[in-house]
């Protein structure tokens, strides 16, 4: 039962702002409660002055997070197997706070040269433009990594799988490398979810427990599910590596909306069977597309022929270790790229639309002249077409593959 506030001198709408009724404790439901602030009360001047937000045990101001966003960077490190996490409004953001934290003008970055595109640019832009160099390095080949090192490399960009390409490069071999330099290593592990491996313990075996030392994730992708989404998360083990990225991070502005915030949480209870449904799907049509004679070559770290494959293996378990719902084709030298166009566009359940991780398939046409330095070797030449798998059933999405390959024969 509500208690009016008895107090004359106060107006009606003041003793609407400040009502004295708070809800009873105990309740427990599902889903947690959505706490949204910019401002954060405190009980007393001493309080305010006293209260710490870089290790969680208070709140002080909205940016520095609610009991919404502490508790989704929990469950987050529960997932990716860290101590420590931060939310950013972006997976491009994750990636941009972590080089503004670990970079200084005159020092250099690694990146490997089949990186997120969006990396490329920000390495090539604003970095350049600070004062911080780059290299490409061809992640197959963990003997280029370690030649490019140098006294002034900072930090080595790591993927697993690779962006668009899907190879799988050797990701103990070039944490290693990076270990026997004295240099960090940063994974984007937005396609392992923090599910096909831990990049936190790439030897669970062993004695020595070796990993990177952040992971970025696009919780864009399978954290949220829907295609709804932008967020981003920067985890680690280590706590002063941890508050010195948290430090550029407060400095930098950057915070969640709780709304979204809920969306994840709402979501993340199911990742695991998103994600088993997504590679299911995925690997049926990988393997289908293994027959059509239109395509030179099918990307997909599981199959056996696919670059990078016995890495897959070795990391991720035998051949039924996890993989995400990613694929891509490479058309035959002689199918033009006008004629791969028009496949796409004749589609019907894949949607022409770029991220991945939701519902709905999803299809994208690439042209990798402008995308790498050089042609990679273990890649077939050809115009390349990555699918992103959705939930719909695999019977309808191979139909709507072969339906839309009819196109290839009327322009032959």
């Amino acid at each position: 039962m509500s208690e009016a506030v008895n107090d004359q001198k106060n107006s009606a709408i003041t003793q609407l702002i400040h009502h004295p009724y708070a809800p009873p404790a105990g309740f427990s439901s599902p889903q947690p409660g959505v706490f949204k602030a910019s401002s954060v009360f405190f009980p007393s001047v001493a309080c305010m002055r006293s209260f710490e937000w870089k290790d969680k045990s208070a709140y002080t101001y909205g940016l520095h997070g609610t009991p919404t966003s502490y508790l989704l960077e929990e469950r987050l490190c529960s997932l990716e197997g860290a101590r420590q996490c931060l939310l950013v409004p972006s997976g491009l953001a994750a990636i941009a706070t972590t080089c503004l934290a670990l970079l200084s003008a005159g020092d250099e970055v690694l990146v490997p040269d089949n990186v997120y595109g969006p990396t490329k640019a920000l390495v090539e832009a604003e970095l350049t433009q600070w004062g911080i160099t780059h290299r490409y390095y061809d992640p197959m080949r963990v003997d280029d990594l370690a030649d490019k090192l140098s006294d002034k490399t900072r930090l080595v960009w790591l993927e697993a799988a690779g962006s668009v390409t899907l190879e799988f490069p050797d990701l103990l071999g070039l944490v290693r490398c990076c270990r026997a330099a004295g240099v960090r290593c940063v994974l984007d592990n937005t396609w392992g979810a923090g599910l096909a491996f831990s990049a936190f313990d790439l030897t669970p075996s062993a004695p020595d427990r070796l990993g990177v030392d952040v992971s970025v994730h696009a919780l864009t992708k399978y954290p949220s599910g829907g295609g709804d989404v932008l967020m981003g998360s920067i985890t680690t083990v280590d706590a002063a590596l941890h508050l010195k990225i948290k430090l550029c991070h407060m400095r930098l502005g950057f915070g969640v909306g709780m709304n979204d915030v809920e969306t994840v949480l709402r979501s993340l209870p199911s990742i695991l069977l998103r994600y088993q449904a997504h590679d299911a799907c995925a690997r049926e049509l990988a393997q289908w597309s293994c027959q059509r004679p239109e395509f030179a070559q099918v990307l997909h770290p599981a199959l056996p022929t696919s670059p990078g494959h016995m890495h897959w293996r070795a990391l991720c378990g035998d051949a039924s270790g996890r993989a995400a719902g990613l694929f891509s084709v490479v058309f035959k030298p002689t199918i033009s790229q006008r004629t791969v166009d028009r496949f796409c566009d004749a589609l019907t359940l894949f949607k022409i639309g770029y991220s991945w991780g939701g519902p709905i398939s999803l299809v994208v046409p690439y042209d990798l002249r402008h995308m790498r330095s050089v042609w990679p070797a273990h890649l077939q030449r050809g115009a390349l077409v990555r699918f992103s798998i959705g939930l719909e059933a695999f019977e309808d999405l191979r139909a709507d593959l072969a339906q839309a390959l009819q196109v290839i024969t009327l322009d032959s």
